[in-house]
């Protein structure tokens, strides 16, 4: 277990995390470099930065309402001892030994106990960098992310598949732990979540929860997700739908009676299914389809987009700007399955454009919302429109 000197608190160690015992926090882990490293993550936070990015003898940089900048004004630069002292302490022998592997590697720590940040150590051009990412602290609701509360219904689902779709940095993490804190508060059950790194701590309220880290706990997503079927679980949640094996056992087990909650890499509702269908080979794609049809419960995309700041006109509106969560939803209904089973995904997309009683909305219809109500700029919304031609169209009608 990680000792208890100094202000980090290290989820990327086998640490002892009591989830049965509420109030329970991580135990504390080793100091990660000098002060100076400390003081830069404390001024990124002062400025309201939801990434960090350092390298040896570069500036560091922090990224503010989508925008990197340098975090400091002084020209201090990260130095080798610096960061080789923060790598030896986030860094234990297991996960040193696969960013020799591999590359990079993923983990969390704590600062104080009161920031949480998910990093991650990657080579570039024969040297090492790390990219950190703020955490939130605590599970917000879904209409303070920016989503509909029609999407708690999925946290009521005894089985299926929900997919979470977006690009890296969208949300998806966050949302998910909305969706899961939500069955924590409402439902006796067992929830096992396989992560990569773990990004939030989910003590046990009516439900009892077993949080695994990809690299600590187990080898990979696949084999997680096989061993979490024999485990008793009313609910899994992947991380990350990565590859062939792993989305096939999520639709097994989303199809033997547990619900699954996945996240994927696409850019809206019906890419998320057309990635599930496509990574089979061509002779299982049909059957594939079948089980997606009577399996699949729901699908969300979301984008986090620059806002624009309420009072003052869109000529003016520059500097720190808010963060905004575009999105869009899939219930899947019979409907909606019969098109699934038919590969006739295009036409999904109308079915969403009149289901908004069932809580399903498209992208180009969140964006014209969101351009009408101020809160991003045509020239946003019309770079991330589906069809831009219509977009006036819609926010004319709302």
């Amino acid at each position: 277990m990680a000792s208890t000197r100094g202000p980090f608190c290290l989820s990327s160690r086998l640490v002892e995390v009591k989830l049965n015992q509420p109030g329970n926090q991580p135990a504390t882990g080793p100091p990660a470099g000098e002060p100076a490293l400390i003081q830069c993550l404390r001024r990124a936070l002062r400025q309201g930065a939801s990434d960090v990015h350092l390298a040896v003898d570069r500036l560091p940089y922090c990224r503010i309402a989508g925008e990197l900048q340098p975090i400091q004004d002084d020209g201090q630069r990260l130095q080798p001892a610096e960061f080789q002292d923060l790598l030896d302490h986030l860094l234990p022998p297991p996960m040193a030994d696969r960013l020799e592997q591999r590359g990079s590697v993923d983990g969390a720590f704590s600062l104080d106990e009161t920031h949480r940040f998910r990093f991650n150590v990657f080579r570039a051009g024969g040297r090492l960098s790390i990219a950190i990412r703020k955490l939130d602290n605590a599970f917000r609701s879904l209409a303070e992310l920016g989503l509909d509360d029609s999407l708690y219904r999925v946290c009521d689902c005894k089985d299926g598949l929900v997919l979470l779709a977006g690009p890296t940095g969208s949300g998806k993490s966050t949302t998910m732990a909305t969706l899961i804190n939500r069955i924590n508060e409402t439902r006796r059950c067992h929830i096992i979540t396989i992560e990569d790194p773990i990004e939030f701590i989910h003590l046990n309220k009516q439900a009892w929860i077993n949080q695994r880290q990809v690299g600590i706990d187990t080898n990979g997503f696949g084999q997680a997700l096989i061993d979490a079927v024999r485990q008793d679980p009313d609910v899994i949640l992947v991380g990350e739908l990565r590859d062939l094996d792993t989305i096939r056992t999520a639709i097994i087990a989303a199809e033997t009676g547990h619900l699954v909650l996945a996240t994927v890499h696409a850019g809206d509702c019906i890419g998320a299914i057309e990635r599930m269908i496509g990574v089979f080979p061509g002779d299982e794609q049909t059957m594939v389809r079948q089980l997606l049809s009577t399996t699949l419960r729901a699908v969300i995309a979301q984008h986090l987009l620059v806002g624009l700041p309420a009072d003052k006109p869109e000529s003016e509106r520059r500097g720190r700007q808010q963060r905004v969560l575009a999105s869009e939803s899939l219930h899947v209904n019979s409907a909606v399955a019969n098109l699934i089973a038919s590969n006739s995904l295009v036409q999904i997309r109308s079915v969403m454009e009149t289901g908004s009683r069932e809580g399903m909305y498209t992208l180009d219809q969140c964006l014209a919302r969101l351009w009408r109500r101020k809160l991003i700029s045509e020239a946003t919304a019309r770079s991330l429109a589906r069809n831009p031609n219509v977009l006036f169209e819609l926010a004319r009608a709302i």
